[in-house]
């Protein structure tokens, strides 16, 4: 076993060296988060909204509501209240608890278990998180590679956690579960959702006949930071940076919306640049998106991907394809939407919290504004690769949203995970 005091000593200079950063973050206090009721004979953001100002942020959409960042100075319409006045203090509070004293390194009881559980009392950084990896690689060196899946635009490195036991005899045709976090930079409950989901595999193989039997029979390929980039910017200039960092043809506009840059269905959704949902002008020039592609179809193109999880956040959903449009009829639509209730339920046997099933599409608002939910990993990878793909919208319902404080991640993360175990038992019933 790795030296523990070593890492600890290391993760713990990393996280002083955060902890001492003057972070330049952008000062929200003249905008609130208001949610406005669905108007049904009008669209909220084009009829309502842009008549109004164009300096707005769409946080959420669904068939009720629409969640929207606008600055304090403008008149709420009709049918929008506010749900988060004061956003600098709720950014505040996903900072509580950040860089609490590590664990006596004389402690003789010191173990990967204790580490585990003290690496999820907060958010972390890339650096903390990649650094924890390697952790996880040198501490169970039988169940888990650290993958290079590309370089970012601005140079660093994207990577995967290759989870299994390596069993051919048990998972001859690699049978593979691909479950993906971060893809917006904001969303930080998906990215340690996506590192609890690992660490439970881990930890729990050889001691639980569930997980021995996940590990013995599925490959795992888990990226919790899909969006390195833009992920490090969340924590050091803009905490609601939704984009990765790549430079488009406008000078002073950064960023492509990863998740509308795959090639299915593809489409030009924005033509500026600066808008939190610039496609790019051409599928697959987010270099994320390339990447993950080139991984995917070279890389591992032997694999046979029977699941995708992608975790989002937030609303509290199951979405299944597509979402590029209500009007597409996805293949085995009956076991798609009875699996997403098996996994709602999953959710709510374990913390009693309700997750709403609906079509991706609806969740986009594809069906009033085409091309809203063009060009998503979900559709990608259901058309492509996967047998079965679903996007979660993790907690919560608005309160919060981005937001969440780090005394969520806990729950979350055990919530999600029992879904995750779920979608392993559908996955390997002998039946299907």
């Amino acid at each position: 076993m790795w030296n523990f005091q070593l890492f600890v000593l290391t993760f713990g200079i990393i996280s002083k060296i955060v902890k001492c950063q003057e972070l330049e973050n952008i000062d929200y206090s003249n905008y609130h988060i208001c949610r406005c009721s669905k108007d049904y004979s009008k669209d909220v953001i084009n009829d309502v909204i842009k008549p109004l100002t164009s300096d707005y942020d769409v946080w959420t959409r669904n068939f009720d509501f629409v969640d929207v960042r606008l600055p304090k100075n403008i008149k709420l319409p009709k049918g929008c209240q506010v749900m988060i006045s004061d956003i600098d203090k709720a950014i505040e509070e996903t900072k509580n608890g950040m860089h609490m004293s590590f664990p006596s390194l004389d402690q003789e009881s010191f173990s990967v278990d204790t580490l585990g559980n003290f690496f999820f009392n907060e958010y972390r950084d890339l650096n903390t998180i990649y650094l924890w990896f390697d952790l996880l690689k040198r501490s169970f060196p039988d169940l888990v590679k650290v993958e290079v899946v590309g370089e970012t635009f601005e140079g660093r490195e994207m990577k995967a956690l290759h989870v299994s036991a390596n069993n051919r005899t048990a998972n001859p045709d690699r049978k593979t579960i691909v479950i993906t976090g971060g893809v917006h930079s904001r969303e930080w409950i998906s990215v340690t959702s996506a590192c609890w989901t690992a660490y439970q595999l881990l930890t729990r193989y050889s001691y639980f006949k569930k997980e021995t039997r996940y590990l013995d029979s599925l490959d795992f390929l888990i990226i919790p930071i899909f969006n390195p980039d833009g992920y490090v910017y969340t924590w050091t200039h803009d905490r609601l940076w939704r984009k990765n960092r790549q430079q488009t043809y406008w000078p002073n506009c950064y960023g492509i919306d990863i998740d509308h840059s795959f090639d299915y269905e593809w489409g030009s959704n924005d033509d500026f640049p600066c808008s939190e949902d610039y496609s790019g002008q051409e599928p697959f020039e987010a270099l994320e998106a390339s990447s993950w592609n080139k991984y995917l179809n070279t890389t591992k193109g032997e694999y046979k991907i029977y699941g995708y999880i992608d975790f989002h956040s937030y609303s509290q959903e199951v979405l299944y394809p597509y979402a590029y449009s209500c009007e597409a009829i996805p293949r085995d639509l009956e076991n798609l939407v009875e699996l997403s209730y098996g996994l709602a339920k999953a959710f709510r046997e374990k913390s009693g919290k309700k997750y709403r099933v609906i079509s991706a599409c609806q969740d986009r608002g594809s069906d009033l504004t085409p091309g809203l939910g063009s060009g998503s990993a979900l559709d990608y990878m259901y058309h492509h690769r996967a047998h079965w793909a679903f996007q979660l919208k993790l907690r919560d319902t608005g309160n919060h949203g981005f937001l969440l404080p780090a005394t969520y991640i806990r729950p979350v993360g055990k919530e999600t995970y029992a879904s995750i175990k779920y979608f392993c038992d559908f996955i390997l019933n002998p039946e299907i």
